[in-house]
């Protein structure tokens, strides 16, 4: 998915002809498998030297279910391994990556990468997906680096201006009044992916508004087999089935009506339909 969208984007540029090297990994590798994965990578690269240097960029959107932290400590592992080899190539790195303990994973690549003196870029989610590839390129000025002592916000946007006398607050329709809509209190819903903080996020509010049960009543992750995930419940703690298939899941659950799909743009059609 993302992996392509770099690659493109590079061609993009009309610097095709200089990617050297393509790769990929998903599927929540471990930091033993992503060490091995970025040593391999980084071998291949430093077999011969650019008179101007190379350039990686170690991009992602937001991922499903691979741990950024864990990855990352993988991929610390070996740039702490090719350190000065990366130093003498003069290999400039620019990353780009979001989703699950994404903070904690730019947290600890950054330092590592001070403490190492590799100057390292690092963004995140604040950041478009490919800002990184005319940065690395050298097209444009790389951008400030976000702040990494808290979770990323919105990009900062532009108030519009609105002429004098224009813009007025209109009256808004009793909801309510009109009847349910399509949530309601008793609106339950399938959660595809193991999105553990999203789904715990989600029963907190059910039980902060009172609701008299949670909405959500299954998951769907096709990597493991079916079985049960623990989550609190206000002080006490419930269990949520697991499934590993969308049809079962909505085979045992009749009376759910929403749908929250987590996985990837690339199988985001096919795990919904």
């Amino acid at each position: 998915g993302a992996s392509v969208v770099y690659a493109d984007t590079v061609a993009d540029y009309g610097w095709g002809h200089e990617l050297a090297n393509y790769g990929e990994y998903s599927g929540a590798p471990s930091t033993e498998e992503t060490f091995v994965y970025a040593k391999t990578l980084l071998s291949l690269m430093l077999r011969s030297k650019h008179p101007e240097g190379k350039f990686l960029i170690i991009g992602g959107g937001i991922a499903n279910f691979t741990d950024v932290a864990a990855t990352f400590t993988g991929l610390i592992q070996a740039f702490e391994h090719y350190a000065e080899e990366i130093k003498e190539h003069n290999i400039k790195i620019f990353i780009r990556r979001a989703g699950p303990n994404y903070l904690e994973g730019l947290r600890k690549v950054k330092a590592a990468s001070e403490k190492l003196g590799l100057g390292v870029k690092v963004y995140g989610p604040e950041t478009h997906i490919t800002a990184v590839v005319p940065m690395a390129l050298g097209l444009m000025a790389p951008l400030p680096e976000p702040d990494l002592s808290v979770p990323c916000g919105p990009p900062p946007r532009k108030r519009v201006d609105v002429p004098a006398g224009k813009g007025k607050a209109k009256k808004h329709k009793d909801v309510a009044a009109e009847g349910p809509g399509i949530f309601s209190p008793e609106t339950t819903s399938i959660v595809y992916g193991l999105q553990h903080r999203a789904v715990q996020g989600m029963l907190d509010f059910d039980h902060m508004c009172k609701r008299k049960k949670p909405s959500v009543e299954a998951l769907i992750f096709p990597f493991s087999g079916n079985h049960m995930e623990k989550f609190y419940w206000g002080t006490g703690e419930i269990l949520v089935p697991v499934y590993t298939t969308t049809q079962e899941a909505v085979a045992k659950h009749p009376g759910v009506s929403v749908f929250i799909n987590f996985a990837s743009f690339r199988s985001v059609f096919e795990t919904s339909i």
